[in-house]
């Protein structure tokens, strides 16, 4: 809601990411302040009636624009104004009786000689009664070169010790690294919307920028995005497409048939592959038939040569499986229909007998079986039932082909219980089950494969997962994170430069506690700075290039009043 016509102020609960997590521990609600932002030719009181109205916490302002700053000094005397209203000795300000507010963080414009981008109050309190307050103030400098980003831990502490008149101080490391872009095979992944890093914590410090130990406590942070066609799973995720096309075309009555995954026309791959069951049955071409078996599996194993250790094709796949990996290459309506009335056309003249795995409720597997007796049912294959006899035998083939690789690699048998791969409900939400499996499918790839995971790493990782997809939607976004050794994905990292490294230094427990922190960073501090200085702020390492990198040095201090 509006506050002054000028300013915003948002309340933030902990169920939301934190703009100032990394300076702050805190886990309450906070109040963050900061420029409000109008729609051009807009009433600035109606939009605060509107506001009164519905509050919104939202963060960001509309039209997705980036958050705005306050100048400096009017941030300076907004945080009076809130240290005075919690202030119990205010009595001549009549505000009747006190309540304890959330705290408050105020984004500022950098205007002043420290470069100040935070302010921050958080109210003391013991019981009921608000016996002072913590004053907050985060400064930074840059970009500037890695080689100008000293300075003497010793020299830290002091000061610190001087401003807070303490005598015994803690300090405590954390750093982060990026392990997709250091890795060896880092041209095998996405650059955006995916990345792997390493969060490490460890106490004490000893220098500033120093490694961290390898006795340091270490997660490792996960989020991947499907779709790379660099990655060695991208077979996989064009089967998956095809199949999500299927579904839409179920769902909505018109199917947009994606690029086929074959050359080879899927009518005549059908033909074919009928033609070799029918000599085999009628006891001719055995040997050949051996060769074309041979050939299923080639055309159906759909991975790269290289990773075929990683991500093998079953060696049993039935008939419907087969048919499905011939008919992954229709790219009409028409095409599908012809198909079908071939199979259907073999089956019902008893021209073919094959074998199905047992336990497939597909309506194909229905007809194969009633084949075995010399009686099918006549099926209309008109409107949408071609498309789904083809999706549900998609849906059986990749269901089967991820638990197999679940159970080889990571000896995961939670995949087994019913939920992933349950045809008690619709099969759209099956189909979106097969996606939770994909993008697990592909964080388990790339962790093998980029970092050399073992067993005894991939099990838990899968755990992870599979817990979270059990009670989540599909979410490409989340970081999965995993607890690792240091010494595991050390040799990625020990030659790179930290994305983030900071110390705590800290003296007083409980709320007499208080903290300096100073930080290095390739990303600023704050969102606010970026959108107002983005020509300022460009990267400037592109791809491996020759050019220095640049840091943002930020120190966050704290100070404590007390009211009594």
């Amino acid at each position: 809601f509006l506050f002054q016509t000028d300013a915003e102020i948002c309340l933030i609960d902990a169920s939301c990411k934190s703009p100032i997590e990394r300076f702050w521990n805190g886990n309450s609600m906070i109040y963050i302040l900061q420029k409000a932002q109008h729609i051009e030719g807009s009433d600035p009181t109606e939009e605060s009636k509107t506001d009164e109205a519905g509050f919104t916490s939202e963060l960001l302002p509309k039209e997705s624009f980036g958050p705005v700053a306050l100048p400096f000094r009017e941030a300076k005397q907004l945080i009076s104004f809130y240290t005075m209203a919690q202030n119990p000795n205010m009595t001549h300000l009549e505000t009747g009786e006190l309540v304890v507010l959330p705290p408050l963080w105020i984004r500022c414009d950098g205007s002043d000689p420290e470069h100040t981008y935070w302010l921050g109050a958080e109210p003391l309190k013991a019981g009921n009664k608000i016996t002072g307050i913590n004053l907050y103030m985060v400064t930074c400098d840059g970009p500037t070169a890695a080689k100008t980003c000293s300075a003497h831990l010793e020299e830290l502490k002091m000061e610190h010790k001087m401003r807070h008149h303490s005598s015994v101080v803690m300090t405590k490391g954390f750093a982060r690294y990026e392990l997709i872009r250091a890795a060896a095979m880092e041209d095998t992944m996405v650059e955006s919307g995916s990345n792997i890093s390493i969060d490490i914590t460890w106490e004490p410090v000893d220098k500033i920028l120093e490694m961290p130990p390898l006795t340091a406590a270490a997660t490792l942070n996960i989020a991947l995005e499907s779709g790379d066609p660099r990655s060695p799973v991208y077979q996989q995720y064009r089967e998956l497409q095809f199949l999500l096309a299927l579904a839409e075309g179920l769902k909505m009555g018109v199917t947009e048939w994606p690029e086929p995954l074959e050359s080879e026309s899927a009518v005549e791959l059908v033909q074919e592959f009928l033609t070799g069951l029918k000599e085999q049955l009628d006891g001719y071409g055995m040997s050949e038939n051996k060769n074309e078996t041979e050939k299923i599996k080639s055309d159906t194993a759909a991975v790269n040569g290289s990773i075929k250790s990683i991500f093998s094709e079953r060696g049993d796949l039935d008939f419907a499986e087969q048919l499905w990996c011939k008919m992954r290459s229709l790219s009409s309506y028409q095409e599908l229909i012809e198909c079908f009335t071939l199979i259907i056309k073999s089956l019902d003249h008893g021209e073919i007998q094959p074998w199905i795995h047992q336990g497939s409720s597909s309506l194909l597997s229905k007809l194969i079986q009633q084949s075995y007796h010399g009686k099918m049912e006549v099926v209309s294959l008109s409107g949408i039932v071609p498309i789904q006899m083809l999706l549900e035998i998609g849906l059986d083939k990749m269901k089967k082909d991820y638990v197999s690789f679940f159970i080889v690699k990571s000896r995961s048998c939670l995949l087994l219980q019913d939920y992933f791969i349950s045809t008690s409900v619709d099969l759209q939400e099956q189909v979106h089950r097969v996606q939770k499996l994909h993008h697990m499918l592909e964080i388990m790839v790339s962790c093998t494969v980029l970092l050399q995971f073992k067993h005894e790493n991939l099990f838990p990782l899968t755990q992870i997962c599979l817990k979270y997809y059990k009670e989540n939607p599909l979410n490409e976004k989340h970081a999965f994170q995993l607890p690792i050794r240091p010494a595991l994905v050390k040799k990625f990292y020990q030659n790179d430069h930290p994305e983030l490294w900071k110390v705590d230094i800290s003296s007083g427990h409980g709320q007499k506690e208080v903290r300096t922190t100073w930080q290095v960073s390739t990303d600023p501090p704050a969102e606010h700075i970026t959108s107002n200085n983005t020509s300022l702020f460009s990267d400037s390492t592109v791809n491996g290039g020759t050019e220095e990198r640049m840091y943002f040095i930020t120190v966050a201090k704290c100070s404590q009043v007390p009211f009594t």
